[in-house]
């Protein structure tokens, strides 16, 4: 896990990480708590140190495997005496500054006289300041790069100011690192794709060419959508789209349909037929597992396809034991929260029903906001027995709480006290 980090315990560009790697190691002080007598007395044999951090690295989070591809780190420059190293490595970045800008100011003074001198039909050696006063797009021109001049001179100065005071961070932050991971990603099920009439959906299945359908020049198609999707929604901008498409790629022409002036349909009728083909848009299609043709014409055309940022590989997600909330100790929800799957309201109905109650019992108090009880069966599952035993839920004590906030005198008594 630190063979890829340098002597900072920043990881190195170009490592590849995967979920639960450090990125950038970091230690942070316990506090200081009153120690028994023998763990003094060990102390003071060993001199143990070690025992009063604990690991706060940036890890990886699950799901993630990709290539490190850019390190940033922002740090306030400390006050007090720099050491000779420090020093050195400044000076070193002020010249490369200082160079870069005069390189880029010397190309932009280069193409400034090649412009005027080609706007005035002179060489650049024989321009005198009176054919500027002269030209008004001479003037112009002048302008712009000065204005550009300018522009160049007050990045150079934020650049200088950055290096010899440090980067702006909030109070508090002494030293910032970002971390870019790159992931490379085939398209697959799950993934969501769209139109560009909102018609959204996401990958069912993912076929080799020869098994999709195709047409009768054995054209096969590249993606197949639900027809259950447009009568629903009823965002017919699709079909038409397919249409036209169809027609504009048989032609070879472009077509643009602007809003409130957009193609009629008997113009996409007329193009359909003048590309030779059906004026509904359909076709026979045929099975590209049997060969054989299907029962009805089958709509197809061309049209635009997007993807979507909604990939499977984001979403999925699973939780053994996470984090709990503080107040009703129940698991937290998200997958950014390394959360749990939320029982609700009408699924406890739903398990009612089928008069499972050890399940619901079991779903809403162990594996949910019964801190006793899950202890006591992890402890039973550690020693390989299978006792369930469960206490009072969490949530009934903050019922409890709530209802003492509003001056209601409520305490929970044993049956045998009642």
């Amino acid at each position: 896990a630190l063979k890829n980090l340098d002597e900072n315990g920043i990881i190195r560009i170009g490592a590849e990480v995967m979920p639960d790697d450090i990125l950038v190691g970091r230690v942070t002080p316990k506090t200081e708590k009153e120690l028994l007598p023998e763990e003094r007395l060990l102390r003071a044999i060993f001199g143990e140190k070690a025992a009063d951090v604990k690991d706060t690295s940036l890890r990886v989070p699950p799901g993630v495997y990709g290539v490190v591809i850019n390190v940033e780190v922002f740090q306030r420059k400390e006050r007090g005496r720099k050491s000779k190293k420090e020093k050195t490595e400044e000076l070193k970045k002020l010249k490369e500054i200082e160079k870069y800008y005069q390189e880029e100011k010397e190309i932009l003074e280069k193409e400034k006289m090649r412009r005027i001198a080609a706007l005035l039909g002179k060489s650049e050696d024989k321009i005198r300041k009176k054919d500027l006063e002269d030209n008004e797009d001479a003037r112009a021109i002048l302008n712009i790069y000065e204005k550009r001049l300018e522009e160049l001179e007050i990045e150079k100065e934020l650049e200088i100011t950055k290096i010899k005071k440090g980067d702006e961070l909030p109070a508090g932050v002494l030293k910032r690192v970002v971390v870019y991971v790159a992931m490379k990603r085939k398209i697959s099920v799950g993934d969501k794709l769209s139109g560009r009439h909102g018609n959204k959906g996401v990958i069912a299945k993912i076929l080799p060419e020869e098994d999709m359908p195709f047409l009768e020049d054995g054209t096969p198609v590249d993606v197949i959508l639900n027809p259950l999707g447009v009568p629903s929604r009823m965002n017919v901008g699709q079909l038409l789209e397919a249409h036209l498409g169809w027609a504009a790629h048989k032609l070879g022409i472009k077509v643009a349909t602007p809003v409130f002036e957009g193609v009629k349909e008997e113009e996409i009728k007329n193009l359909l037929k003048k590309a030779n083909l059906p004026e509904d848009g359909k076709t026979i299609c045929y099975d590209g597992y049997t060969g054989k043709p299907f029962a009805q014409r089958v709509t197809v055309g061309y049209m635009y396809i997007m993807k979507l940022i909604h990939m499977v590989d984001d979403k999925i997600h699973a939780r053994a034991i996470g984090p709990y909330s503080l107040i009703t100790q129940q698991p937290l929800g998200g997958k950014a929260q390394f959360g749990g799957q939320r029982f609700g309201e009408m699924e406890v109905w739903a398990l009612e029903a089928y008069g499972a109650a050890f399940t619901l019992q079991e779903i809403l108090t162990v594996k949910s906001d019964d801190v006793e009880g899950r202890t006591r069966i992890y402890e039973a599952i550690v020693r390989g027995e299978q006792k369930f035993k469960p206490s009072v839920p969490e949530s009934f004590n903050v019922l409890m709480r709530e209802l003492q906030g509003l001056c209601l005198d409520i305490r929970a008594e044993k049956e045998s006290k009642l």
